[in-house]
């Protein structure tokens, strides 16, 4: 590897600073939290010139920071989020919030009232215009206009009338009265469409749908007034705001619409407007913008179209994609008793029943069936129209689900896990992988029960397709029907090195390809291949192994397009030390040679690309540096980047602290690493009481910013700040020993601490959550190392979890334990004493350590009985636990009140316990049940 004389002059002089000591620092407290603010992901003009970034404070209102890159122009707007910036820099919108303070006080029905605006600022002018009540806002494609949707409750009173669902008669058609109702899914919106540069809106009213074209030429809108049966398609051309109405009728709905890329071709979607809209059958149509001239598209008997349907042109503007479903038709509807007679009616009594039958066969349990069936009542499948050929080809089916739509002018990526929804249950998620080709529609089988987070890669004109399976990289050849293990004889393996479930483990990935279809790039552990097309040969093009660095490529160009690159092309690397958990710049030129450019002990994110430029921006922290933003001109010399925020001035009033790597080996003489976050007054060979936090790996953190909020999690810089240590162990495991392989890591790295004189044996706690709240809720049962102990959300039974539910996503837990995280592999009838020997609950009568539990008692990820279970058992053996319920809330505590509670109560129990303060009533007394006044 060569070094550039700038990266070996970042190496002597890092331009990372300490930050320094302060006797005179201020203590950190809750206030300062809730005020601290964070970054968002930043967003960049297409041509590089304008960044906005949102500063979003833990607790409090947000603000945007605008700059003009290249010159000291900057705006910061108050109560802003979520900016959206013109493809040529010069605007920027971005949502106009509601003050906390005035959503805090709102009662109910005033909160319903509470809507966001926009605000819109020229960046060349200062200029800012505010809208209120603004639904959303998009910029067409050059940042000529900007199209701005209003609430449709603000649209206008005289439409209050204007009702949820329409009623119905028994051919599901809607009532003709004096005021006519509209079912809400028909209900239009009002827009502004603002042409920027000039200044000058026109007000569109009854929108339903719209598009940009993908060159900012025009605008098509949907527009359906059933109150007055005027049901129109309009054009407007963008450059001289002419409007012509390219389709109207009295009786149909518009549905979807779109406009091609070369400015020819529009279509739409309609279906008749006394319909109700659950089972109206829509048609597609097709517009020639030279003669207006409307051309239906009728369905076939086997392929209908319904009001999911969305349209999309090709980039060549030579193919229609859109969705069909074999069947529309109304929702049925239940009997109901409108006479005595009725009363005795077996049919409808029966009707009124409510069950749910779960049948054995079934491809889905009925709790994931359920919280499916929304998704799957919108699904639709894919289908072509070749407006060449003036042929519609079904690509996707009821049999192949998933097409994967992409700019491949031949064939498409599909995926269908029809033949394994029922082994979800237990075996986890897999697919069968089809290449379907768009002219003819044939599905070919290529990859069967293919685990579905193993990605292939489609090359960009689809003739080959990558996949990883078992350790190798194959290549099918679709004209010849083949598959190739191109890795077959090298050294080296491409299956990760850190898996420890039990399951086979997944490959790391593929790069863009090269040339089009010439190469690909191939990630393993460290490396990157270039994989030959023609020969099959694999290049090993940079040295990451021998120096314990993970390259990847990153800062590319995000397009529509698959991405491909030249073959003498250079590209921007980061690069992960596994030794010393920093990230580095570097840049491969693939016809051969790595070069580095940075070298600073931090951590780096790519943040964003600019589309139509090289303006790269990325952020670089560590524990005691706030990630702020640079910006480099150059994607290729990120070393030469301007720093464009400032917000690591918020941590300059406090003792901050710094993190260190320490490494140790375990009982079973396997090296770990960890990280130690000590007080910024830490006196070597001073014991201090220290917190352990985990989960999985943590090392990779020791460059990483704390995260600044309250949360399940303990804020790492207020803990240090008041005199612990922080405590971030590895944990490595053993598959059918996931709490003893746990508990290794956590009593070993521990031990490390004592032995090293930081850690007072006296004073050492843990917290964990979800995963690391069963290993918390464990490793008190077989140690007693530890003064206290938080558990959140633990798992503390797998007799009983195993065959429990996660009410998110109604899936069986079964596949966790069998094949996942809980790493038992196998089901609980083969191994019931591996089950047994992994639960806390059943050595409750062990336990010498106090212990808190935490649950939502909406838990949709952990039944939050498996908190009960624990806390009872505790209880009934006589030991130290108390419980935290908080009420209606999920897996993660998302009510601010709860976070800040829950944050304060493990200060107080952590406190009382390591540092002999007095306990808190709610823990030395507990709190009985009281019903306050309602306000």
């Amino acid at each position: 590897m060569k070094f550039s004389k700038l990266a070996a002059a970042l190496m002597v002089t890092a331009s990372v600073v300490m930050v320094p000591v302060s006797e005179a620092a201020k203590p950190l407290t809750l206030q300062d939290i809730m005020k601290f603010e964070s970054l968002t992901k930043p967003v960049i003009s297409d041509n590089g010139s304008t960044l906005a970034v949102e500063a979003k404070p833990d607790r409090g209102d947000s603000r945007v920071i605008i700059k003009v890159l290249n010159s000291s122009k900057s705006f910061d707007i108050k109560d802003a989020a979520k900016p959206k910036i013109s493809a040529d820099g010069r605007f920027v919108a971005m949502v106009k919030s509601v003050p906390l303070l005035k959503q805090v006080m709102a009662d109910a029905k005033e909160k319903k009232k509470l809507k966001s605006g926009l605000i819109l600022l020229d960046t060349q002018s200062g200029e800012q215009q505010v809208f209120e009540k603004v639904n959303s806002f998009e910029f067409n494609k050059t940042g000529s206009h900007l199209l701005v949707r209003f609430d449709v409750a603000n649209e206008d009173k005289n439409k209050d009338d204007r009702a949820v669902e329409s009623k119905k008669t028994e051919k599901g058609k809607s009532v003709s009265n004096d005021k006519v109702k509209v079912d809400k899914f028909d209900q239009g919106y009002t827009i502004k469409l603002i042409a920027l540069a000039k200044g000058n809106a026109r007000e569109y009213k009854d929108v339903t749908a719209y598009h940009f074209d993908k060159y900012g030429k025009n605008l098509v809108l949907a527009i359906n007034d059933i109150k007055s049966k005027v049901h129109k398609l309009d054009r407007i051309s963008l450059s001289s705001n002419q409007t012509q109405t390219l389709f109207k009728s009295d009786s149909l709905q518009i549905g979807s619409v779109a406009t091609s890329n070369n400015g020819e071709w529009a279509a739409f979607t309609s279906g008749k407007a006394e319909d109700l809209p659950y089972g109206r059958e829509y048609q597609l149509n097709l517009v020639s913008l030279a003669d207006n001239k409307v051309t239906p598209i009728r369905n076939n008997s086997d392929w209908k179209i319904n009001r999911y349907s969305t349209l999309s042109f090709s980039k060549n503007s030579k193919r229609l994609f859109f969705g069909r479903v074999p069947e529309v038709s109304q929702q049925l509807s239940l009997a109901k008793i409108n006479n005595v007679d009725d009363l005795y009616n077996v049919n409808i009594i029966d009707d009124e029943r409510k069950l749910r039958v779960w049948n054995g066969d079934d491809p889905l349990i009925k709790p994931n069936e359920i919280k499916q069936y929304k998704k799957e009542l919108k699904r639709t499948y894919l289908a072509v129209f070749d407006l060449e050929k003036q042929d519609i080809v079904q690509l996707g089916d009821t049999q192949v689900k998933n097409v994967q739509l992409s700019e491949q002018p031949t064939r498409l990526l599909a995926k269908t896990d029809k033949p394994y929804q029922k082994m979800i249950t237990w075996a986890g998620f897999y697919s069968d992988y089809y290449l379907v080709d768009i002219d003819s529609g044939k599905q070919t089988k290529v990859l069967t029960q293919y685990p579905t987070y193993w990605q292939p890669s489609l090359s960009p004109k689809g003739n080959y397709l990558a996949y990883y399976y078992l350790g190798n990289i194959y290549l099918y050849d679709v004209a010849s029907k083949t598959k190739t293990n191109v890795s077959k004889g090298l050294k080296v393996g491409f299956a990760n090195e850190d898996h420890d479930y039990p399951s086979n483990p997944p490959g790391y990935g593929f790069g863009p390809w090269i040339d089009g279809e010439k190469a690909l790039l191939v990630y393993d552990k460290y490396d990157i291949w270039r994989l030959d097309i023609t020969s099959g040969k694999m290049t090993k093009l940079t040295n990451g192994r021998k120096q314990k660095v993970q390259y990847r490529v990153t800062g590319l160009a995000k397009t529509d397009e698959p991405t491909w690159l030249k073959s003498d092309e250079k590209v921007l690397l980061k690069g992960y030390n596994d030794r010393t958990k920093s990230d580095d710049f570097y840049r491969l030129n693939l016809a051969g040679g790595t070069e580095q450019l940075t070298a600073e002990p931090v951590k780096l994110k790519v943040l964003a690309r600019s589309k139509n430029a090289k303006t790269l921006i990325y952020s670089k922290e560590r524990y005691d540096i706030f990630p702020d933003l640079f910006a480099a001109k150059d994607y290729l010399n990120p070393q030469q980047a301007e720093q464009l925020t400032n917000l690591n001035k918020q941590i300059e009033s406090f003792n901050w602290g710094s993190a260190e790597l320490v490494q140790w080996t375990n009982s079973d003489g396997k090296s770990l690493d960890g990280v130690l976050i000590k007080p910024a007054n830490y006196q070597d060979g001073k014991r201090v009481p220290v917190l352990v936090y985990y989960y999985r790996f943590m090392s990779d953190r020791l460059h990483s910013f704390p995260d600044m909020k309250l949360n399940h999690r303990p804020n790492f810089a207020w803990f240090v700040d008041n005199g612990y240590a922080v405590f971030l162990p590895d944990i490595r495991f053993e598959v059918g020993y996931p709490g003893s392989s746990s508990v290794k890591a956590l009593t070993s790295g521990v031990q490390h601490l004592i032995d090293i004189g930081v850690a007072d044996p006296k004073a050492i706690g843990i917290q964990g959550h979800s995963w690391a709240g069963y290993q918390t809720a464990y490793a008190v049962t077989q140690t007693n190392i530890f003064a206290a102990a938080v558990s959140g959300a633990p798992v503390s039974n797998m007799t009983s979890a195993y065959s429990g539910i996660r009410h998110a996503s109604g899936l069986a837990r079964q596949f966790q334990y069998e094949s996942g995280q809980s790493r038992i592999g196998k089901p609980l009838y083969a191994d019931p004493l591996k089950y047994i020997e992994n639960s806390p609950v059943f050595y409750a009568d062990r336990i010498q350590t106090p212990m808190m539990i935490m649950f939502g008692d909406k838990d949709g990820a952990v039944p939050w009985e498996q908190g009960i279970e624990m806390y009872l058992a505790m209880r009934r053996a006589g030991k130290d636990v108390v419980m935290l319920q908080y009420q209606g809330e999920p897996h993660h505590l998302k009510q601010y009140p709860n976070k800040l509670d829950y944050s304060i109560k493990m200060m107080q129990y952590f406190d009382h316990y390591l540092k002999g303060k007095p306990a808190p009533k709610w823990l030395s007394k507990g709190e009985a049940y009281y019903e306050y006044k309602k306000n």
